[in-house]
């Protein structure tokens, strides 16, 4: 068990990494869960904000959104996107592909859309972004991720999960 801990707590850490000072094609955003009253997860949100940021920062010239309908509608991706705009990102530096549901399929989508010859920086929570960067990378020439930090409980609920998800990506070759 301590291992399992230690693995979760090396994941969260990992994805807190600070993001290289330089220019990406485009900063895509990993799907999450959307509401019943089809506004964005605290999650969600986060990611956006964070994403909206490093956009503004001039990190990228496009922000793209991944993820289609989960429990709730509409699609994380144009919930995400819906968000963006209302932070000041104008519809022209948008692209959403709408019908994953795994992040393997976030990337194999949003490569479609965008290209995979591009440079991307994958915006997620902090423990999901070691499994982004290599599930993306199978896409992408080139990936970095850019974890968020949400609630304490959240985190190692997450990362605890995330754990499982990584040896299970691992075992089936998608890493």
């Amino acid at each position: 068990m301590t291992t399992y801990a230690l693995g979760a707590f090396a994941l969260d850490r990992y994805g807190l990494r600070s993001v290289p000072d330089r220019a990406f094609d485009a900063i895509v955003v990993a799907g999450c869960r959307v509401m019943p009253d089809g506004e964005p997860s605290v999650a969600l949100r986060r990611r956006v904000e964070h994403a909206v940021a490093l956009y503004h920062d001039g990190r990228a010239p496009l922000l793209a959104f991944t993820g289609g309908v989960g429990d709730h509608g509409p699609s994380e991706a144009s919930v995400g996107a819906r968000l963006a705009r209302e932070l000041g990102v104008p519809a022209a530096a948008i692209v959403t592909e709408e019908r994953s549901t795994s992040t393997d399929e976030n990337a194999a989508h949003i490569a479609e859309a965008l290209g995979a010859d591009r440079r991307v920086l994958v915006v997620s929570d902090a423990y999901h972004v070691f499994r982004c960067e290599r599930v993306f990378g199978r896409y992408f020439a080139e990936v970095r991720g850019s974890g968020t930090r949400g609630h304490p409980y959240a985190r190692v609920k997450g990362a605890l999960r995330e754990v499982a998800a990584v040896v299970i990506y691992a075992a089936l070759g998608r890493l």
